[in-house]
């Protein structure tokens, strides 16, 4: 096993990836008129995760999320510390990939897209947008747990793969709705830059349940006793 301070800095890095393509996806598509669509951007998504799931996932399991780490937190397949320390780096991650995306684009179209911050759409309720991010986030947490934290699971097969599809999907059915962040580093970032907190919430509420329950849920019926540290 890597270091705890290798293991961090490979979410630090993974983390501002996503958030530098991600949350860069959105403004890209708000300077080009709506040229890139909801599918480029769902797409901008999962290509980096599945992209830097692969790179990383076998120096620190490669969470780049709280609501993953959370997760296997609960199922008992990380340490409260370093669970602790993944936390601070991918949240830092987020803030230095939002950082660099006021480098490359101009005051207005940041502002104009909330410098990529996820929100809820026209007409979505704080309930609507809760449940979601819940669902959303626990999809994705499952199939990383049976893909990458079950020692039977694919992982070593399809890498990443399965992981940045669940991403793109969420965001192909969610994206209108709440933004499908499924990821408080994700929302947290260019939140912290942009300044931007509208309904800030359930971003970290949403996720980090449905991540939680997904742990659960797969560490009690799929995960053998054996595999539980």
């Amino acid at each position: 096993m890597y270091p705890l301070s290798r293991r961090a800095l490979a979410e630090f890095i993974g983390t501002l990836a996503l958030i530098f393509i991600g949350a860069g996806s959105i403004l890209s598509d708000r300077l080009a008129g709506g040229e890139v669509t909801l599918v480029g951007i769902a797409l901008a998504h999962g290509l980096t995760i599945a992209v830097m799931v692969s790179a990383f996932g076998h120096i620190s399991g490669a969470h780049l999320n709280p609501a993953v780490t959370v997760g296997a937190l609960v199922a008992n397949k990380i340490s409260p510390v370093d669970a602790a320390v993944y936390w601070i780096s991918q949240l830092a991650g987020g803030v230095s990939g939002a950082l660099l995306l006021t480098l490359v684009f101009d005051p207005a179209t940041r502002q104009a897209a909330n410098l990529g911050t996820p929100g809820l759409g026209a007409g979505v309720t704080v309930g609507q947008g809760l449940v979601f991010e819940i669902v959303a986030t626990f999809f994705l947490v499952i199939v990383v747990c049976a893909t990458a934290i079950d020692p039977r699971g694919a992982f070593k097969i399809v890498a990443g793969l399965p992981i940045g599809l669940v991403i793109t999907f969420d965001i192909l059915a969610g994206g209108p709705l709440t933004g499908a962040s499924m990821n408080p580093a994700r929302t947290f970032g260019p939140a912290a830059v942009g300044g931007f907190w509208a309904n800030h919430w359930i971003y970290w509420v949403g996720p980090l349940v449905g991540g939680a329950i997904a742990g659960l849920l797969y560490s009690t019926f799929f995960l053998r006793r054996s595999d539980v540290a």
